[in-house]
């Protein structure tokens, strides 16, 4: 691994306006800016390519306004997981506890709402703390005494899943309150003049389109400003159109079905917060630092061993939220639950462009990586491929991901 903590690039053709080619047509401006930028754009192009296949494959159910709706919903606990796995595996470790962690919570709620009656916001933040302490007991054994997160995750997911167990006494044990419920299936509620439309919903997807745009930008002028590179103006454009129409045909689907959904809201805000953290944050960048080059990260002051406990902590209250979301969603915490959400979640931070050396990766990256499993998911269902050959093409997918991964590098340093 080298030693230098930022992304290295090819040095760019020689330049027009932008760093675009001087000479050569639209089409090959497109192709060098792609070349260049083949990780930033791989899994968005594959995501893309995947919804046209099924859209059509499946005479155009997958692209109906429920069915996204219902792809969103059915998906969230997994996209939160993927938030925090990426974090982990940026740091250059892993967890398998997360799926064990998930169900473990799930029960803690049903018991502390439905059998002791507990106000769901009160048990809502003790789970919340309760997945937050078991993350952080979890990351002191793998920062301060150096046991492999492997084995220490592993150790937690038969701890979790044995306390799921002994807590529902192997039964499913529900309901849980409406209001609780509304958390993982309600939608944000109808306000202003009828428009056959959601009308908060599409506030708030133009909303979104607005800071797209902003932060594409605004990212841009940085990186021209401290001489990176950039992609070919032409090509911005492209991915700018292409973001803000992905933007526009999701917002105008889900207004004109309920809305969006709450735990969309949630997801958005995650995103956000998580992203600017990873890009702007100290703490983000001590946690690329780790993951790229422990011992220059050391030379250079960062404090490991903390950063370490905190990511885990993170982890352990993500899975928290994703097992309250999950339980609500079904409305029971049952023993069986969580299972294989872990691999889930790690195919989808994988799909998405994290490294397995560590040091690499985005939170946005996660969500897309989660969507082409969703989107597989989903699309396999509508078009009546069995849950045999379902495992076969998501493990497909998964090692063409990281196999992708592996040629970039070398690509990159050839």
């Amino acid at each position: 691994m080298s030693t230098d903590l930022t992304a290295k690039t090819p040095a760019p053709a020689p330049p027009g306006k932008d760093g675009a080619a001087s000479g050569g047509g639209l089409l090959q401006l497109m192709l060098d800016g792609m070349r260049r930028n083949m990780r930033q754009y791989g899994m968005l192009m594959a995501l893309g390519l995947i919804v046209v296949l099924f859209a059509v494959w499946s005479d155009g159910d997958l692209l109906l306004p429920r069915n996204v709706s219902n792809l969103v919903l059915q998906n969230s606990y997994i996209l939160i997981l993927a938030i925090g796995m990426m974090l982990v595996i940026i740091a250059g470790h892993i967890d398998l506890s997360v799926g064990s962690l998930t169900a473990f919570i799930g029960s803690m709620a049903a018991v502390l709402m439905v059998r002791n009656d507990l106000p769901w916001p009160v048990a809502v933040v003790l789970c919340l703390a309760i997945g937050a302490l078991a993350g952080s007991v979890q990351g002191f054994f793998i920062a301060y005494l150096g046991i492999p997160s492997f084995i220490v995750t592993l150790a937690g997911m038969l701890l979790f899943r044995g306390l799921t167990e002994i807590f529902l006494k192997g039964q499913t044990l529900g309901p849980f309150p409406k209001d609780l419920q509304k958390i993982a299936n309600g939608f944000l509620p109808e306000v202003g003049p009828n428009t056959n439309y959601h009308n908060l919903t599409l506030l708030l997807g133009f909303a979104l389109i607005a800071f797209v745009v902003f932060q594409e930008v605004r990212d841009r002028k940085r990186q021209q400003e401290f001489t990176l590179e950039v992609p070919p103006a032409k090509l911005f454009l492209l991915k700018l159109v292409a973001l803000v129409s992905a933007v526009l045909v999701v917002t105008l689907l889900l207004a004109s079905y309920k809305g969006a959904p709450v735990v969309l809201l949630i997801l958005g805000v995650l995103v956000v917060g998580f992203g600017y953290l990873m890009r702007n944050a100290i703490i983000g960048r001590h946690i690329y630092a780790i993951g790229g080059n422990l011992p220059a990260a050391k030379l250079s002051g960062v404090k490991d061993k903390k950063v370490t406990f905190l990511v885990f902590l993170n982890m352990g209250m993500l899975a928290a939220l994703a097992g309250l979301v999950f339980a609500a969603r079904f409305n029971a915490a049952s023993p069986k639950a969580g299972l294989n959400f872990e691999l889930e979640a790690i195919a989808a931070s994988f799909i998405g462009g994290a490294s397995m050396s560590g040091g690499v990766g985005t939170v946005l990256g996660a969500i897309i990586g989660g969507l082409v499993l969703g989107v597989l998911n989903n699309g396999m269902n509508l078009v009546g491929i069995g849950t045999d050959w379902q495992q076969v093409i998501k493990g497909a997918v998964l090692l063409a991901a990281v196999g992708f991964d592996v040629w970039n590098k070398r690509r990159v340093g050839s």
